[in-house]
């Protein structure tokens, strides 16, 4: 199927399209905590224990008992031990005594409240309290982070360093996980040249399929290179098909522009269902989404920097709802340009800039300079994407805009 209408389809049109046309992957694996950085849970996570597992102090000071505080002036106590933490103090602890105890330490039983060390006078085994202190101060309860049988983590949810911190504190050893999407990726065309060749006249390097398997890994997919394709029409069948068999989603770059007369787009007429659209968006208005056997298809333009900005707003949220995460991948802040920025009505534009703090730390946005589609250093130099709607105009020197910080990107 190839179908073409003779406007520009709006970006979150396309998105919601695409979303309605893909179903997560099934299947999942059971990983030790050590590999499960990155990876989206397949199920929720509920806290075998209370966090923490039993009163504890929350300083390094001295337990006592809060009712045998001072309402006034100031009142001696005789320390009668010391509790640590994973040592604690063994037996009940009278109405005139207190304990010495460190942060994280079991309040002793008879106690109830912890004064901090700075608010104590020490002298000898005595040790003297002024009143003010609040019965209850400076104690943790059991489950006052987390109670037993709560969702400490939810399905979806990508596993962040944190919550592999989390997840150790729980004494849970092994989750489980989605599995990883497959994603077969090639080039075609015969002015590309492999790396580390000379090139001849009209050729260029391969570098999308080395941009786009880098966009894919920190994604944590499983990615299949499969190298560049010759514009040959049993080559491209050959390649289409067996990437179709092996993988979840395939993903080329070039052949999808209206009108480009290559054997990739026959090629995906005969093979699978695949429609080629005009995104109203720039850079990056080819795309081509579909189905090639089991697998998503999604072609992007050939173009350097159309292929990027595609991939971050179109691919990248199509293949985080395949494997099952939560997370959209995106961070949208606010910052004030340093410059004109240059912009005809009509399409979303996704310009390259630099963000940064002014003195005041204010967040203000600059260009990187030329904005073509290929020009790939554009996005090199950039930070953020600065996102400008498809009716609007020239942005002016100190307007607010909306920005895409790339760090914000897997």
């Amino acid at each position: 199927m190839s179908s073409q209408g003779s406007g520009l389809l709006p970006l979150d049109e396309a998105l919601e399209k695409i979303r309605a046309a893909l179903k997560p992957v099934a299947g999942y694996a059971q990983v030790t905590l050590a590999e499960a950085l990155g990876r989206i849970l397949h199920e929720d996570i509920l806290s075998p224990i209370d966090v923490p597992g039993h009163r504890n102090s929350a300083m390094d000071g001295y337990a006592v008992a809060g009712s045998a505080l001072p309402e006034s002036g100031e009142k001696r106590f005789r320390v009668a031990g010391t509790a640590l933490a994973g040592a604690p103090y063994a037996g009940s602890v009278g109405p005139d005594e207190a304990v010495r105890i460190m942060t994280g330490a079991v309040v002793p039983e008879g106690t109830d409240t912890v004064i901090m060390q700075e608010k104590a006078r020490r002298e000898g085994d005595d040790v003297y309290f002024k009143a003010g202190h609040r019965s209850g101060e400076n104690v943790r309860h059991p489950g006052e982070d987390i109670a037993r049988d709560t969702v400490v983590l939810s399905a979806g949810r990508r596993i962040a360093p944190s919550d592999v911190g989390l997840l150790a504190s729980l004494g849970i050893a092994e989750v489980r996980v989605n599995r990883r999407l497959r994603v077969a990726i090639f080039s075609t065309g015969d002015e590309l040249v492999p790396l580390g060749q000379s090139l001849g006249e009209g050729e260029i390097y391969d570098s999308n399929r080395y941009t786009v398997a880098a966009m894919l890994r920190r994604m944590d997919v499983d990615v299949l290179d499969m190298g560049v394709v010759r514009d040959d029409p049993d080559a491209i069948e050959q390649a289409f098909t067996s990437a179709s068999q092996i993988a979840d989603v395939v993903i080329t770059s070039g052949g999808v522009s209206v009108g480009e007369a290559d054997f990739v787009k026959s090629t995906l007429d005969k093979l699978g269902e695949v429609d080629f659209w005009r995104i109203a968006m720039k850079p990056g208005k080819p795309l081509a989404f579909g189905r090639l056997g089991n697998a998503a298809f999604f072609g992007l333009p050939g173009n350097p920097v159309s292929a990027v900005a595609t991939f971050y707003q179109v691919v990248q949220p199509s293949l985080l709802h395949l494997t099952g995460s939560s997370d959209t991948g995106r961070l949208r802040v606010k910052a004030h340009t340093t410059e004109k920025l240059k912009k005809r009505p009509g399409r979303k534009d996704f310009q390259r800039g630099i963000l940064e703090s002014d003195a005041n730390d204010n967040l203000v946005v600059r260009s990187t300079g030329m904005q073509g589609s290929h020009v790939l250093s554009s996005v090199s130099r950039a930070n953020c994407f600065i996102v400008l709607p498809a009716e609007s105009g020239d942005i002016e020197a100190g307007d607010e805009v909306t920005v895409e910080p790339f760090a914000a990107f897997m």
